[in-house]
C-alpha cells in the first residue's frame, strides 16, 4: 500500500502542467515536453515526450540512466542520478514496449512512497515518465547515526498487539527514509499480520533513532461478506471492495474465487472471472462455499501446523466454480482448485462439501511435501492423506462427500473411514485391489490407510486387534508430520506404517501409548513388518 502524502485538485494539477521546449546534451534533436509537476515537491511527476539517446550504441541497462541524467534538472538533482535511484525491475509487454520501475534512494536507503516508472517504445524512445521524487533530503548516512536494532523495532510493534496469539508469518522489517512532519527520518517499516481476533495487517513506522511510533496503518482492505451455500446455510467470509464492487478475494489468506462460466474441464487454460457483487451479499451458492471452505481449510493448516497456504510460503489459493457442463468432479490440477456443478443426481455442486474442498487442497499440500506418485500404493496413500485431513477439517463424522453425493439418498456418502467396506473399499491389506484400473486402485485402496487412521483416532477392535484411540488432534499431528518429513514419492503402505510410527515417536516418545496405538492400528489393517 502506498501512502499519498499530499492531495491536490484536478485543476491544480492541470495548472502545474507546462509545455516546454528544451535542449539536452543527450538528446538527438529539439524536443517538446509536456511536464506536470508535483504540487509540493515541484519535481516532475509526469513527463510526456519522445526522447531518444544520441549514442549510436548503448547497452539496454545504460539507456535508462542516460534518460534520467538528461532530465535530472526536472528532479532537482545536481549530481549523477545513479546515486538517487535503484532499478527495481524491467519488463517488456506484448506490444514491444519496455517498462522500467525505479525506487528513489537516499545514501542507499529507499525513500518511502517514492517510486518511478519510465516507458520506452519498440524503437527505444522514451514516451513517458511517471512518479514522485523528493528533493533535498538532508539526512546523514544511516551508519553514522545512533539507531535501534531491527529486533528492538519489531518488539516495539509487537507490544501494540499483545492480544495476538499467533501471527500469520514472522514480522517483516525494512529500513526506509520516511517523510514525516515536513521533514524526514530513518524508520523501520514493521509488518504484522494475523487472523484473530479479526484479520489485520498492521504496518508500523518506527523511528530508527528514538523508537517512537511515527505512524501505523492497517493496510488490509478486507470486508466481511455473506451469502448462502449450496445447502442453503448462511456463511460469512472475507471479501475485498474495489471501486463500486465487492469481490471474493481474501487478501490476508491470499484466496480468490472465480467463475469458470462452464469452461471445459479439459481446457488447458481455465481463465474464469473473479466473482463480484454489487453488495456484500453474494448470491451464487457454489462461489460462497468454495470461498468460505477454502478459508476454513487455510485456517485449519495455519492453526494446526503453522502452515501458510499449501506450499507453506503463502502462495495464492485460487478456486474455480462452474467448471464444465454438469461435471461430476472436483480436483486440484497442480495450480488451482476446480469444481463441477454435478448433474443433480450423482452429485450437486462439489464446492458444497467442506471435506471435499479440504481433500483437494490437501493434494496441493502433498504436492509440495512428499509428492506421492499418483499410482499404486503411493497413489492410494496420496488419496488417503487427503481423506484424513478432509475429515479433520470437517470434523462432524468420518464420512467423505456426504453433503454433495447422491442428494436423493439420505445418509449416503462417497467413502467411510470408519467402515470402508460400506462403499466397496478394502479395510485390510490382504484384500487390496491389484488391478490396473483407477491408476492401480488409488481411490479403492485408500480405504486401508483410512481405516488405520480411524482406529488411531477413535479406537476399536478390528480383525481381533484392539486399538486404543488417541483422538483426532494427535492423529492429525502424526499424519501431517509423516507427510511433511518422512514420506517420499514412491512410499508404499509399509513405509506409511514406519513413517507414522516414527512421527508418533518424535512427538510423544518411543514408549508412549500413541506409538502403541499406531502400531496396533496398522497390525489391524494387515500392514505389518
Amino acid at each position: 500500500m502506498k501512502i499519498r502524502w499530499f492531495s491536490a485538485s484536478l485543476s491544480a494539477c492541470l495548472a502545474a502542467t507546462l509545455t516546454l521546449t528544451s535542449w539536452s546534451g543527450f538528446a538527438t534533436a529539439k524536443e517538446k515536453l509536456s511536464v506536470r509537476y508535483h504540487p509540493i515537491y515541484k519535481t516532475a511527476s509526469f513527463i510526456k515526450e519522445n526522447w531518444s539517446s544520441s549514442r549510436r550504441t548503448i547497452a539496454p541497462n545504460e539507456l535508462i540512466w542516460d534518460y534520467l541524467n538528461a532530465r535530472k534538472n526536472l528532479f532537482k538533482i545536481a549530481d549523477q542520478v545513479q546515486d538517487h535511484f535503484q532499478l527495481e525491475s524491467k519488463n517488456t509487454d506484448n506490444l514491444g514496449m519496455s517498462h522500467y520501475r525505479l525506487q528513489q534512494v537516499h545514501l542507499g536507503v529507499p525513500v518511502y512512497g517514492s517510486e518511478q516508472t519510465v516507458h520506452f517504445n519498440r524503437a527505444n524512445t522514451v514516451t513517458s515518465y511517471m512518479g514522485q521524487v523528493i528533493p533535498n533530503i538532508k539526512l546523514p548516512a544511516f551508519k553514522h547515526i545512533k539507531h535501534i536494532s531491527v529486533p528492538t523495532a519489531i518488539s516495539i510493534a509487537k507490544k501494540q498487539t499483545k492480544h495476538v496469539k499467533q501471527y500469520l508469518y514472522q514480522p517483516t522489517s525494512q529500513l526506509v527514509v520516511f517523510p514525516y512532519h515536513k521533514s524526514f527520518a530513518y524508520a523501520y517499516v514493521i509488518k504484522l499480520a494475523y487472523l484473530s481476533p479479526q484479520p489485520t495487517i498492521w504496518q508500523y513506522f518506527i523511528d530508527a533513532k528514538s523508537g517512537k511510533i511515527l505512524q501505523k496503518i492497517n493496510i488490509l482492505n478486507e470486508i466481511a461478506g455473506n451469502g448462502k451455500g449450496v445447502k442453503g446455510d448462511k456463511k460469512t467470509f472475507e471479501i475485498t471492495k474495489d471501486g463500486n464492487l465487492y469481490y471474493l478475494k481474501d487478501q490476508i489468506r491470499n484466496i480468490s474465487t472465480y467463475d469458470a462460466k462452464h469452461e471445459d474441464e479439459n481446457s488447458p487454460v481455465i481463465t474464469g472471472k473473479l466473482v463480484s457483487s454489487k453488495t456484500k451479499n453474494f448470491s451464487d451458492p457454489s462461489s460462497v462455499d468454495a470461498h468460505a471452505y477454502a478459508e476454513a481449510t487455510y485456517d485449519f493448516y495455519k492453526k494446526s501446523f503453522g502452515r501458510n497456504s499449501f506450499d507453506g510460503k503463502g502462495s495464492a489459493i485460487k478456486s474455480y466454480v462452474h467448471v464444465g457442463d454438469k461435471w461430476n468432479n472436483a480436483a486440484w490440477d497442480g495450480e488451482k482448485m476446480i469444481y463441477g456443478d454435478g448433474d443433480g443426481k450423482t452429485f450437486i455442486s462439489l464446492a458444497g462439501g467442506l471435506d471435499v474442498v479440504a481433500h483437494e487442497l490437501t493434494h496441493a499440500v502433498t504436492q509440495y511435501t512428499a509428492n506421492l506418485e499418483y499410482q499404486g500404493e503411493s497413489g492410494a496413500l496420496n488419496e488417503s492423506i487427503s481423506d484424513i485431513m478432509g475429515v479433520m477439517v470437517d470434523s462432524d463424522d468420518w464420512l467423505l462427500g456426504e453433503d454433495i453425493y447422491t442428494p436423493n439418498k439420505p445418509g449416503d456418502a462417497l467413502r467411510s473411514m470408519a467402515d470402508p467396506t460400506k462403499y466397496n473399499q478394502p479395510d485390510n491389506y490382504d484384500d487390496r485391489y491389484l488391478g490396473w484400473q483407477d491408476n492401480g486402485g488409488v481411490h479403492i485402496n485408500s480405504g486401508i490407510n483410512n481405516k488405520a487412521a480411524y482406529l488411531i483416532a477413535a479406537g476399536g477392535t478390528h480383525y481381533d486387534v484392539k486399538v486404543v484411540g488417541i483422538g483426532r488432534a494427535k492423529t492429525k499431528a502424526i499424519y501431517y508430520r509423516a507427510l511433511t518429513n518422512y514420506l517420499t514419492p514412491s512410499s508404499q503402505f509399509i513405509d506409511m506404517r514406519d513413517a507414522a510410527i516414527q512421527s508418533a515417536t518424535d512427538l510423544y516418545g518411543a514408549n508412549s501409548k500413541e506409538v502403541t496405538s499406531v502400531s496396533k492400528a496398522y497390525d489391524a489393517v494387515g500392514v505389518v513388518e
